[in-house]
Parts: C-alpha cells; sequence; structure tokens
C-alpha cells in the first residue's frame, strides 16, 4: 500500500485544543440566544426524525418517493424550528445561560 500525501491540507497536531478558532472574540447575548435557539431546533428536530422515519409515505399526500425522501428532513426541521419559536422544550434558556457563564469565565 502506499502513502498518500495532501499537501494542500493543513496539518493539526492531535495535541492542540479544541478552542475557538478566534480565541479573543466575545459573542453578543443576541448571538449568543440566537446559538441556543439553534441548538434546540436541532435538538428537536433530531427528536422528530425517528417519527417521520416510521411513517409511511406511500399511501400520503405526496405518494412517496425520491423526492419526499429528499424533502422530508427539511420539513422535520422546519417543524422542529416552529416548535421551539412556540415555546420549545425550554432548553434554549438554560443553554443560554450556560453558554453566558462559559463567556464570562473565558474572560477570566
Amino acid at each position: 500500500m502506499s502513502k498518500v500525501s495532501l499537501p494542500s491540507l493543513p496539518q493539526i497536531p492531535s495535541s492542540s485544543p479544541a478552542t475557538p478558532a478566534r480565541l479573543g472574540a466575545q459573542a453578543t447575548p443576541a448571538q449568543i440566544a440566537k446559538a441556543a435557539r439553534d441548538f434546540e431546533a436541532m435538538a428537536i428536530g433530531q427528536l422528530l426524525q425517528p417519527m417521520f422515519d416510521t411513517v409511511d409515505t406511500a399511501h400520503g399526500l405526496f405518494g412517496g418517493g425520491a423526492g419526499e425522501a429528499a424533502w422530508r428532513p427539511m420539513l422535520v426541521q422546519e417543524i422542529a424550528r416552529q416548535i421551539e419559536a412556540n415555546g420549545g422544550l425550554g432548553l434554549a434558556k438554560p443553554i443560554y445561560d450556560a453558554m453566558l457563564r462559559m463567556q464570562e469565565n473565558q474572560k477570566k
């Protein structure tokens, strides 16, 4: 087996810490709140996906098929966004608080 060299890809040492690229950058409270809401919507989508995976779409409104299979994840994510926008599961607030606390601790 030959060794493949990819010189165009940057080498990242395995011992590098998992920190943000802009270490000194601070997010605004609005940016943190949006990230928390987006995370909650994504989590809701992950919870909804198995439910939609078990639905028989062959006899549904759109008749199933490849088009519906491609469209289904977008539908699930949009339903998740709407659930989050109308109160969600209550995850966004504690996530926001934790992210804000983490940012404050980085300042110290």
